[in-house]
């Protein structure tokens, strides 16, 4: 079993940066597929931001391409959003899950294991 918990959200002006924080426990997750995702009020959850379960491939939803990376620290069990140039649209609670065996990053349904999530705002 995998424990993910967020953190680093928060309410921030457009233009500014967040750094979103996943730490993983109960199983390393080194070679998990990790991954972020959003859920804005009213809409569906979408994809951000992703690692292939080697750590070797990134994927990036193209509304955050070039503004957002995604990074992990495996001696910290940790994985990393960190968001710059942030616009009112990226207000969603962002969530951070781990998959085992993931054919498709983007897809949340791959994944197994959910935090509970971290509220980002970002006013105008």
């Amino acid at each position: 079993q995998v424990h993910l918990v967020e953190s680093g959200g928060g309410l921030v002006q457009a233009g500014g940066s967040l750094r979103l924080s996943c730490a993983a426990s109960g199983r390393t997750v080194s070679y998990y597929a990790m991954g972020w995702f959003r859920q804005a009020p009213g809409k569906e959850r979408e994809f951000v931001a992703a690692f292939n379960w080697s750590g070797a491939n990134k994927f990036y939803a193209d509304s955050v391409k070039g503004r957002f990376t995604i990074s992990r620290e495996n001696a910290k069990n940790t994985v990393y959003l960190q968001m710059n140039s942030l616009t009112p649209e990226d207000t969603a609670v962002y969530y951070c899950a781990a998959g085992k065996r993931v054919g498709a990053e983007t897809d949340d349904n791959e994944y197994d294991y959910w935090g509970q999530g971290t509220q980002v705002t970002v006013s105008s």
